[in-house]
């Protein structure tokens, strides 16, 4: 049974008031791919993807939660983890308050516990309307003490990765958050559990040059923009002329840094298959 958190109207840039002129006006978003304007409702209920061009829009936290986890099932960790501006960068402060009412999240990531099919696994997903999912010390301490929780309880873990990559308002800071997590990914790993990771758009930075990539098994949203370096910047960097679609997900499954693309309409049950089959079918 799919959670009517699904339908959750999320807090986006693209989200409009509706057509000029209308009595009752329905929320509506203009979609990228195909440039019409759609009812956020109708939007939500195609799970984010626009019924006309195929274009993925971005998903809360929340909305993945549902779509992903067995109804009522989800055990949230850490809630009350969040960043506290430690090199008291300029407005720094008053970004991270205008992220938390403008996605409804106190952090860029949301951890805890929860089962898919059955399957009991701890689980992270990022936020986009958080600071466009970038990784600060409480993002990174969210999700390596996620780890150690799955380590302790010998579970496997899904994560859904999307990122602008490390924050620059906590510096150093942030770039640290790249090793840490990654050992706890490693330690996870060298105990024989599993970790699956779905990238989605995007997955970029420090998040695609750590634990994005260390999963053993690494599926892609179609679309889903996957890479360090932005193609602008490689290209002003480089001189060269890039090939088209260019570190979307398609090119990096053609060379191999993906293993498949995973369509939102039947992610669930490849992500229940890969965990029952990782696992033993242990619930």
């Amino acid at each position: 049974m799919i959670s009517k958190d699904l339908f959750r109207r999320p807090n986006l840039p693209l989200e409009t008031l509706g057509r000029e002129g209308d009595k009752a006006a329905v929320p509506e978003v203009s979609c990228p791919g195909c440039k019409r304007r759609l009812p956020v409702d109708e939007l939500a209920a195609n799970l984010y993807i626009c019924p006309r061009c195929r274009q993925y829009h971005k998903m809360s936290a929340r909305a993945r939660i549902a779509m992903v986890l067995d109804e009522g099932s989800f055990e949230e960790l850490d809630e009350a983890l969040v960043s506290r501006d430690p090199l008291r960068f300029p407005d720094y402060r008053h970004k991270l308050e205008e992220a938390g009412k403008a996605s409804g999240e106190r952090e860029a990531v949301v951890t805890g516990l929860g089962r898919v099919e059955g399957m009991r696994c701890g689980f992270f997903v990022m936020e986009p309307g958080f600071m466009m999912g970038s990784m600060g010390a409480a993002v990174g301490e969210k999700i390596t003490r996620l780890f150690e929780r799955a380590l302790r309880e010998r579970l496997p873990v899904l994560g859904y990765t999307l990122s602008g990559g490390a924050r620059v308002q906590e510096g150093i800071l942030s770039l640290m958050q790249m090793a840490k997590v990654s050992g706890a990914v490693r330690a996870h790993s060298d105990a024989g559990l599993f970790y699956l990771a779905v990238l989605c758009d995007p997955t970029t930075g420090g998040v695609a040059a750590s634990f994005a990539m260390q999963a053993d098994i690494i599926l892609a949203e179609p679309g889903a923009l996957i890479g360090f370096a932005g193609p602008r910047v490689i290209e002003q960097t480089t001189r060269q002329t890039l090939p088209e679609g260019f570190q979307r997900a398609e090119f990096q499954l053609a060379h191999g840094f993906v293993g498949r693309l995973s369509p939102r309409e039947s992610q669930r049950a490849l992500v229940g298959l890969l965990l029952r089959m990782h696992t033993g079918g242990a619930a």
